[in-house]
């Protein structure tokens, strides 16, 4: 199948050809077709499969192909971090070069000059917002927001927007706009809580579910069994001189990624780290230097794991194993994008054996294990002790001592 067979009106197939997009992804294939006939649909696929650009074009479509269009909202694309709103938005601006369709992306962490920005836009009929959910809030507070007009609402990472805690804020948003319109959600994952709000607030939608939360075959995954005093160098050693210009390392937490970047700058590597206490235009600078390939390394914490937009990432690395099998996916998620190949390898201590193998579990995959470099020595066993007789990491007092040595059951 090609992009002209969906019969997208003229102006976006213009922005199409000018991307070079030729054939679709199976959730655009599938997607696409649903929402220019105006149904709602929800759809589960995993990061990188092109689910962006499987709304963004039909909803121009629809938009452009309106006889009654006016200067009014209509179409609202709801995201959980200012990184894909910001994301969104560019794909919405470049599909739409041709058919002058006005958007703009509304999220936190900006200037009053911004904010003011976004409000002007808003009163005076942007045709699509992208917003993240405290931020729009702020302007409907305000009074000014009119979606009397809306066509269609998006929810976009749904799962990730209820884990961030945004379920009340986002049923407040959907309590100001029209009860009849066209809703999409996408979601890597559909938890309960996802499929009883598509119960509420959708109009039977058509499901679409693709290789659910499993990274995607074109990715090679590794790990190594590493105590953390091993980590630095066993980072050294897997990029210092090989052909990885662009490298996304991620890690736990702020603190921890600001630590790593000071030791990979002492080893003289090009390395800059982005984070949530770095101010919004900082971060736009940061992630702009490694799309052009000004810098080799970026470490991040999972702030940039869906958000981040960038193809040809030679390598994403893991410097500790995510605490939630869903981060794994959408960190691995980074790499071999659009069909590409890609390079995906996680650094395993000893406190994160069981972690890791619940995640092997949940992508029914036995990830490879590399054995380190002689000069490092050896790492942990992948191995652990059963649960049962274990409690925040020492032994169940409460249960039988001999317990303690009884053979493991396999």
């Amino acid at each position: 199948m090609k992009f002209s067979d969906f019969n997208l009106h003229s102006d976006v197939m213009q922005s199409v050809d000018a991307v070079g997009y030729e054939k679709p992804t199976p959730v655009q294939e599938l997607a696409i077709p649903v929402i220019m006939q105006e149904k709602d649909i929800i759809a589960c696929a995993q990061t990188g499969t092109g689910k962006t650009a499987a709304y963004v074009l039909p909803i121009l479509h629809i938009i452009i192909s309106d006889k009654n269009r006016s200067d009014s909202i209509k179409a609202l694309i709801i995201a959980p971090t200012r990184e894909l709103a910001v994301q969104i938005d560019q794909q919405m601006e470049g599909f739409s070069y041709f058919a002058g369709v006005s958007s703009i992306a509304v999220y936190g962490g900006g200037s009053g000059t911004d904010f003011e920005v976004e409000k002007k836009a808003i009163k005076t009929g942007a045709e699509v917002i992208v917003a993240t959910p405290g931020r729009l809030i702020s302007h409907i507070n305000l009074g000014y927001v009119d979606f009397s007009q809306l066509k269609i609402l998006v929810l976009d990472e749904a799962d990730r927007m209820l884990d961030m805690g945004f379920l009340p804020d986002i049923q407040k948003i959907i309590s100001h706009v029209p009860p009849k319109r066209q809703t999409l959600m996408f979601s890597a994952t559909m938890p309960g809580e996802i499929r009883k709000l598509a119960r509420k607030e959708m109009n039977d939608p058509s499901e679409i579910n693709l290789a659910v939360s499993k990274p995607a075959e074109n990715v090679l995954q590794a790990a190594y069994l590493v105590y953390d005093n091993q980590k630095t160098a066993l980072l050294k050693s897997l990029i210092k001189g090989r052909d990885l210009p662009s490298v996304l390392v991620f890690s736990a937490t702020k603190s921890s990624v600001k630590t790593l970047e000071k030791e990979l700058k002492k080893l003289k590597f090009n390395v800059k780290a982005i984070h949530s206490d770095l101010e919004q235009d900082e971060r736009k600078i940061v992630l702009r230097e490694f799309k052009n390939r000004e810098i080799q390394i970026l470490v991040a914490t999972d702030i940039v794991s869906r958000g981040i937009d960038i193809d040809n990432i030679s390598l994403v690395l893991n410097y500790n194993v995510p605490q939630d099998v869903e981060d794994y996916v959408h960190r691995v998620g980074r790499t071999a994008r659009a069909e590409k190949t890609g390079i995906a390898i996680t650094f395993i201590n000893d406190r994160e054996v069981r972690n890791f193998k619940n995640i092997e579990r949940f992508i029914e995959t036995d990830i490879r294990k590399i054995s380190l470099p002689e000069e490092l020595g050896t790492g942990p066993e992948y191995d652990t002790i059963p649960k049962r007789n274990t409690m925040h990491g020492k032994f169940n007092k409460n249960r039988n001592p001999s317990a303690r040595n009884r053979p493991k059951k396999h």
